[in-house]
C-alpha cells in the first residue's frame, strides 16, 4: 500500500483507546519505562531503516508540549505504533531539508494501525552529528 509515493508499515499494534490525556499519558510513561529499563545513557531505540542506528527521544516531549490538549492527546495514542514503526519498517520515508534549518534533514514514515487508520511519524536528522531525534507521531489532519 502507498500514499502519495510512500510506502505504508502495517503496524501489529493498534491506536490507544482514552476518553482523557491522563489515561493516554500513564500508558505513555509505562511505554517510556519499558524503553529505558535496559540500562543507558540516553533513551533511544533502533531503528530497521536507519540500519538500527539510535534515534533518540530528545526533541519527543517538548514537541508535544507545544500542542494544545486535544493534539497531544490524539498524538499520545498513536505513540506505540509509532516506536513499533521506527523498530521494524524498511520502507523508504519521504525526506526533505528543514527550511529553518540547513543542517536538518527530515523524515517522515507512514503507517497504518491495525485498524486501518493511517498515521505518520516524523524524525529529525542533524546532519552534522548524524544523530536522529524522534519528532512526533501523529493522524493526517
Amino acid at each position: 500500500m502507498a500514499v502519495d509515493g510512500i510506502k505504508i508499515y502495517r503496524a501489529k499494534t493498534g491506536r490507544w483507546g482514552g476518553t482523557s490525556f491522563g489515561e493516554l499519558i500513564k500508558k505513555a510513561r509505562r511505554l517510556f519505562k519499558e524503553i529505558e529499563s535496559n540500562p543507558r545513557r540516553k533513551l533511544h531505540i533502533r531503528s530497521a531503516y536507519f540500519k538500527k542506528e539510535k534515534v533518540f527521544f530528545d526533541y519527543f516531549w517538548p514537541h508535544l508540549n507545544q500542542k494544545p490538549p486535544r493534539q497531544r492527546q490524539k498524538r499520545l495514542a498513536y505513540l506505540e505504533c509509532g516506536i513499533e514503526l521506527l523498530q521494524n519498517s524498511h520502507h523508504e520515508p519521504t525526506s526533505k531539508a528543514n527550511p529553518n534549518r540547513k543542517s536538518e534533514i527530515l523524515h517522515r514514515f507512514a503507517g497504518v494501525t491495525k485498524d486501518d487508520e493511517l498515521f505518520f511519524v516524523q524524525v529529525k536528522e542533524d546532519t552534522k552529528t548524524k544523530e536522529k531525534f524522534l519528532m512526533s507521531v501523529f493522524p493526517p489532519d
